[in-house]
């Protein structure tokens, strides 16, 4: 690889993975690892950009995810406002654009206000695209796409014979959002958990034993080599 010049992945994904065993492994308090893997989101954000990523592209909180134990969930919710707070200002300093991925409508109405300062307050900025998504589920993504389209259709704005590929991209949550070139699971479990289905068609999929809060730049490196050693061949060519 020292002998070609390094392709950057234009968009990377990443299921953060591993916060409670990074946490139970220091006999932690598992909010103590969701409070470390926001640490490390923080921190990767300013790597992936450092090294020439454009999009990047983070699972923070899936749809299943309710079904976790109250006091975590408050937790994560707590994290999250706080979160949302210091992005606002963090995308303003790294001229980071920031959208959020999801159904917003089981929010607290303060948190869906946030969001929406967030987006508004970055949405022109330049720098690395940055999208969190937040309860989210990629079968629930797709249907909400279908109903809306299906009203669409319904009232006249459009009809059966326009529907296409690039017609269904457009009611995606990732509408305008290039498909990730590479997707990043941390701690050694290799599904998609219902992330991006639609979108990881032709991703190259990447897995690491690092639990997430100890992933950092050098690890992202290790992922962007092993992207550089696939044989990336479309339509059986």
């Amino acid at each position: 690889m020292s002998e070609k010049e390094v392709q950057v992945p234009a968009h990377v994904a990443i299921i953060l993975d591993g916060n409670g065993r990074w946490a139970k492994k220091r006999f932690l308090p598992r909010k103590a690892g969701h409070a470390a893997g926001s640490r490390a989101v923080e921190q990767i954000c300013e790597d992936a950009w450092n090294l020439g990523i454009r999009y990047l592209t983070v699972y923070a909180f899936s749809t299943e995810n309710w079904k976790r134990p109250q006091d975590e969930v408050d937790a994560l919710m707590k994290l999250l406002r706080q979160y949302l707070k210091d992005c606002i200002k963090r995308s303003t300093k790294n001229n980071m654009c920031v959208k959020v991925l999801g159904d917003l409508t089981p929010l607290d109405d303060d948190l869906k206000e946030s969001i929406r300062e967030l987006e508004e307050v970055s949405g022109q900025n330049t720098g690395l695209h940055f999208q969190v998504a937040l309860n989210y589920g990629s079968r629930d993504e797709m249907i909400r796409a279908m109903r809306s389209m299906a009203a669409d259709i319904a009232s006249g704005e459009t009809s059966v014979d326009d529907i296409s590929e690039e017609m269904f991209q457009g009611y995606l949550d990732t509408k305008g959002i290039p498909d990730p070139d590479l997707l990043i699971r941390t701690s050694g479990e290799e599904r998609l958990s219902n992330f991006l289905l639609w979108q990881l068609a032709y991703t190259e999929f990447y897995f690491t034993d690092v639990l997430w809060p100890d992933f950092n730049k050098k690890e992202l490196q290790k992922a962007i080599a092993y992207y550089n050693g696939r044989d990336r061949r479309f339509g059986g060519v």
